[in-house]
């Protein structure tokens, strides 16, 4: 680790927060694919990361089992996970588990935990439209009450896969060459506030939204106590959790569409509400007053990913990249552009978005959407793009 750590911060600072790679593919018309073009365009960004946390998410992995929640759990010790089990097998029916497929010859992985997965139905007397919200109370007793466990992966028909290495290293190691999917995401994590471990690693997730960051969150304690009233605890102490439960809260419970989620993180200030028409003045002043403890303070970009969508979002003046490209069917979006053209060399359009604008790929409608319009292949740049 000492000299990972002196070889990516040479002059030994104190905190280098500019840093973290991000990356997404999404296939618009659910075409699945392996996670090493992923793996491959993660790697190209080494530089925004120093092996001390990477990870994937992949969507539509678990094609024979679509319909039950596929819990992914890391254990420390035999009895954290004897005691998970016993918990598990009271509040669950257990379809199939199994240690997850791994190369214990695998380089650069730094200590790993017994990684286990777990396919699981709701109990018989859980309504169905009450399945997610028990999922969720079910996954926090786990993740505050049982120690040495973390529950990191719990939708249906997709997985998180992450741990202390460059991303690439833990894609081997997790084989995820084998796994076909038509969206993933990768993350190259350059810790500034918390320690390396696994859990602590990108993406983080909730149900099947999950999400990898790069920025710096200085509201967490804001956010955080705000999401407490909801029932989710946040237990990794880093920024990034705030964001997939926050997510998680306005789009499935609050039921706020993508827009309007994407304004209350990333809030327009009160001097351009001032200027908006009346309609619209009303709209996002209500959003400012009662989603007050979800502004995020801070520079920020993430993409947010769950079934049949793909978000990239940056924060207001766009104080971290993003780069989004599409060819045919693929969407695209990276903290620079060399990763998307290593892996895609055909690829027919590029641009930088408008900070606080999100960059929305529907696999229900095969469109990404910005600025509330389809994005149209050849358009001209200069309508949909800002350097600002």
């Amino acid at each position: 680790m000492e000299n990972l750590s002196r070889k990516q911060n040479p002059y030994n600072d104190g905190k280098v927060i500019d840093s973290c790679g991000l990356f997404g593919m999404m296939s618009l018309k659910g075409n699945t694919f392996s996670g090493e073009d992923a793996m491959t365009a993660i790697a190209n960004m080494n530089i925004r990361g120093n092996g001390l946390g990477g990870g994937l998410a992949a969507y539509g992995i678990y094609p024979d089992r679509p319909d039950q929640y596929a819990l992914h759990i890391m254990y420390e010790n035999g009895r954290g996970r004897e005691e998970t089990e016993a918990f598990l097998k009271e509040s669950f029916e257990i379809v199939f588990n199994e240690e997850v497929p791994h190369r214990d010859s695998a380089t650069g992985v730094v200590n790993p935990p017994l990684v286990w997965r777990y396919f699981v139905n709701t109990l018989g007397s859980i309504k169905e439209e009450d399945q997610d919200d028990y999922v969720v109370e079910k996954v926090m007793f786990i993740n505050t009450k049982i120690h040495d466990t973390f529950v990191f992966s719990s939708g249906k028909n997709m997985g998180v896969f992450k741990g202390v290495g460059f991303p690439e290293n833990i894609g081997h190691y997790f084989c995820l060459e084998d796994y076909q999917g038509y969206l993933w995401t990768a993350h190259a994590r350059f810790p500034t506030n918390t320690q390396a471990w696994w859990g602590g690693a990108h993406p983080f997730s909730i149900l099947d939204w999950t999400v990898v960051h790069n920025g710096e969150i200085s509201s967490y304690g804001t956010n955080k106590n705000f999401l407490e009233m909801y029932g989710y605890f946040c237990t990794m102490f880093t920024d990034t959790e705030v964001m997939a439960y926050a997510v998680d809260l306005l789009i499935r419970q609050h039921h706020l569409p993508i827009e309007l989620m994407a304004k209350v993180l990333a809030a327009p200030l009160w001097s351009e509400i001032d200027r908006m028409p009346e309609d619209e003045k009303e709209v996002y002043t209500a959003l400012r007053q009662v989603y007050a403890g979800l502004l995020l303070n801070g520079p920020f970009t993430v993409i947010i990913a769950h079934q049949g969508e793909m978000i990239g979002l940056g924060d207001r003046i766009r104080l971290r990249p993003l780069v989004a490209g599409l060819h045919k069917d693929m969407l695209y979006l990276s903290s620079e552009e060399a990763p998307m053209r290593l892996v895609c060399r055909d690829l027919e359009y590029s641009w930088i978005p408008k900070g606080g604008e999100p960059i929305i790929g529907r696999l229900e409608t095969n469109e990404v959407i910005y600025q509330d319009k389809p994005v149209v292949v050849g358009m001209d740049k200069n309508a949909n793009t800002s350097s600002a």
